[in-house]
């Protein structure tokens, strides 16, 4: 076939009525022809063009579909075939759609396997290999049996190991058998490698055979398919975590064990890799590698990985703290990230030396401050020590400390309270390079009486009325909090509120802090809410419900509140305005009754697990017991919040909606659920900041525990056995 051919009837298809990841498809039939064109960087560009429209970042569209026969002829005809076979296996892989029908994309491809098969016995290894990847993915019966007639021809080593790959894709069971006899030990590494990642993909038991060819293959990495992201140990350990049964998890230490103990360089890479990745989905992990993690502290250059991965998991690195204060008394990076570990591991021991030389810790500092934490999870507040503070405010007085480092020396003298009273002077000369940390912090360590606490109220109140506008909610909240004086906090909630300040969302959620005297505030509330500024962004977003809930505090105007907090929720738009919809929920549930009207927002929130806790207090708090029945019945809301937390999104949400729901909202279900986050091997949160997943997935453990015995206990019935695997 020609490529005249292969784009006959280009010109036929409804493209302008189709839509791919940039709206109208009208330009596909030129990028086609520019594909099918005899110039090289021609030709290059419109595949990218054609991997940003119709595979964008793995998403298909109605368009992709259109696509796939010219792609597939292009390819038959010879014209760059690895290429093209690449794209369409891409999008048969796809379980993305957007405007498609799921499985069109895929079923597209597979109506062109002709053209595909015919490409396996191409002469090029390479588009061979390409289109037994393309054909592995189509899910279609008839391509199994020419594949297995390829694997008995086929003399390369890659597309060979691609074959067993395929082969297991298509029919596991059938596929078995091909992917046990690439196990050969004298077989080639990449086969091999290859064949482990089959048999466990085919739900094969593990044996001695596949825990001999990893090892025999370290390194591996590169030792898989050219077209896909796949780290070879990584995936082996991951895959048999994931199977969640105490043979594979054994069978995953065991080989991680083996494999940190090799001392190649590359391979303790790779290992220390696949060892995090433990971490990160099994909960025994960290306890059952750290004794083979923790002596490799005491090389004399310890391997890259291992301190980021002991940094995850320092609440249970004490027993490595010693090899950890060796490496923090040294110097640069790795002596940085040693004393951040063993500010968690042992801080009795990290203290003196950060103190020693807190200039050359920012990591140690920040993990110190609880500045890490982001809001996820912090461990316990570093424990206060007299030559630390000495430390920090010498350093609070150089002028060189700027950009977070004097945010984190604030951070850690807030957290130790009145301990940090000498710190006043230091603080206050700070306070225009923190002008947001610093009056909370004064405000936490501020003494009582005397020259101090007058010294840091003139301060406060200077800021407050005269200071940078970016400082003057702070300082004014800080002067609150400290004399309970509310005409500085008025005067800068006013002026966001007036649309003079930058800071409205800040300024809304404080309007609760003046009890009574927020009354004077009503009448700037109203203009604020009823200002129909096309902008929708979230701080605004959230703002408006912040002051519609504060107005109902004030005066109970329900009738203007409630449109308000509706029209937030509403505007929940996907991941980017979950969290809104979520606290404006929150927010909802002070009405009480008052909120009944926002029922039918609340209940769509119900159907996205992330949204379920904050809806459900919402509910509970606004309707009548009689109305809890049907689809809001409490023991159907309860499966909807167990959803959520395990989904790992907002668990904290859903371990106070239960206890809300009542102990007779749950059945025995529910409570063994309830008991497989507590107990459960596998980490149920396996998002968010990295260095915190495995600290937020410890504190959901947690929270699980607690909840579970607080609705059992007082019925007098003993919590589910935990289960087995």
């Amino acid at each position: 076939m020609d490529r005249t051919l292969a784009l006959a009837g280009l010109d036929d298809r409804p493209w302008p009525e189709l839509d791919h990841a940039y709206g109208s498809a009208e330009d596909l039939p030129a990028v086609l022809r520019a594909l099918a064109g005899d110039d090289p960087e021609t030709t290059a560009g419109a595949l990218d063009e054609l991997y940003g429209s119709i595979l964008h970042q793995g998403t298909v569209y109605a368009a992709t579909a259109e696509v796939v026969p010219f792609l597939a002829r292009l390819a038959a005809a010879g014209h760059r075939s690895a290429d093209l076979l690449v794209l369409l296996g891409g999008i048969a892989e796809s379980t993305d759609g957007h405007g498609v029908a799921p499985g069109a994309c895929r079923a597209a491809v597979g109506g062109q396997l002709p053209f595909i098969l015919g490409l396996t016995d191409a002469g090029e290894a390479q588009v061979r290999q390409a289109a037994v990847w393309a054909a592995g993915h189509t899910a279609a019966a008839e391509a199994w049996p020419v594949l297995r007639g390829r694997w008995e021809e086929e003399t390369d080593e890659a597309v060979r190991a691609e074959l067993v790959t395929a082969l297991v894709r298509l029919d596991p069971a059938r596929g078995a058998p091909t992917a046990l006899a690439a196990l050969a030990p004298h077989g080639p590494a990449r086969l091999r490698v290859t064949a482990v990642l089959a048999c466990l993909a085919a739900g094969l038991p593990w044996d001695t055979r596949q825990h001999d060819a990893v090892l025999a293959a370290l390194p591996a990495e590169g030792l898989v398919s050219a077209f896909e992201e796949c780290e070879p140990l990584r995936a082996v350990v991951g895959g048999l975590l994931r199977r969640d049964t105490a043979e594979d998890r054994e069978a995953a230490f065991v080989l991680l064990e083996a494999a940190l103990r090799i001392p190649q360089a590359d391979v303790r890479a790779e290992a220390l890799w696949a060892a995090d990745h433990a971490c990160m989905v099994s909960r025994s992990a960290p306890a059952r590698l750290l004794p083979v993690l923790l002596p490799l502290l005491d090389e004399p250059e310890p391997p890259r990985g291992v301190l980021p991965l002991l940094d995850k998991v320092a609440e249970q690195a004490g027993a490595g703290a010693g090899a950890l204060a060796r490496l923090a008394a040294g110097n640069g990076d790795l002596a940085d990230r040693a004393l951040a570990a063993l500010v968690t591991a042992a801080p009795a021991l990290a203290a003196p030396l950060l103190a020693e030389r807190l200039p050359e810790r920012p990591l140690a500092l920040a993990a110190a401050s609880g500045a890490r934490g982001h809001g996820t999870a912090v461990s316990a507040p570093f424990p206060y020590d007299a030559a630390l503070l000495d430390a920090v405010r010498r350093r609070l007085a150089d002028p060189a400390s700027k950009g977070n480092e004097p945010i984190h020396l604030a951070l850690l003298l807030a957290s130790w309270g009145r301990r940090a009273a000498p710190a006043v002077s230091e603080l206050l000369d700070a306070l225009p390079r923190i002008p947001l940390a610093g009056p909370t912090a004064l405000a936490a360590v501020c003494p009582e009486d005397g020259e101090s606490r007058t010294r840091t109220t003139a301060h406060l109140r200077a800021a407050a009325l005269h200071g940078p506008d970016e400082g003057r909610l702070s300082a004014a909240r800080a002067l609150h909090d400290l004399t309970g004086e509310s005409g500085p906090l008025l005067a800068a909630i006013q002026a966001e509120l007036s649309g003079t300040g930058r800071n409205l969302r800040e300024a809304a959620r404080l309007v609760s802090v003046l009890g009574d005297a927020a009354g004077e505030l009503v009448p700037a509330i109203r203009a604020a809410l009823a200002d129909r500024t096309e902008d929708r962004s979230t701080p605004r977003l959230e703002a408006h419900a912040e002051l519609a809930a504060a107005l109902w505090d004030i005066t109970g105007d329900a009738a203007t509140a409630v449109p308000v907090l509706e029209a937030v929720i509403r505007a929940d738009e996907g991941p980017w305005t979950r969290w809104t919809a979520v606290r404006t929920a929150r927010l909802s549930a002070r009405l009480g009754p008052a909120a009944r009207p926002l029922r039918p927002a609340l209940e769509e929130l119900l159907v996205t697990p992330p949204h379920a806790p904050a809806a459900v207090l919402a509910l509970l708090a606004a309707l009548p017991e009689e109305e809890l029945r049907g689809p809001l019945e409490r023991s159907v809301l309860a499966g909807q919040v167990l959803d959520t937390a395990e989904s790992g999104v907002d668990a904290d949400g859903a371990f106070e909606a239960l206890p809300a729901l009542g102990r007779a909202a749950l059945t025995d279900e529910h409570l063994h659920r309830i008991e497989r986050l507590a107990q459960g091997d596998r980490r149920v949160v396996t998002a968010g900041i990295g260095s915190q997943i495995i600290r937020a997935d410890e504190q959901l453990a947690t929270r699980a525990r607690e909840t579970l015995k607080a609705l059992t206990a007082p019925m007098g019935r003993a919590a589910p056995t935990p289960g087995q695997g």
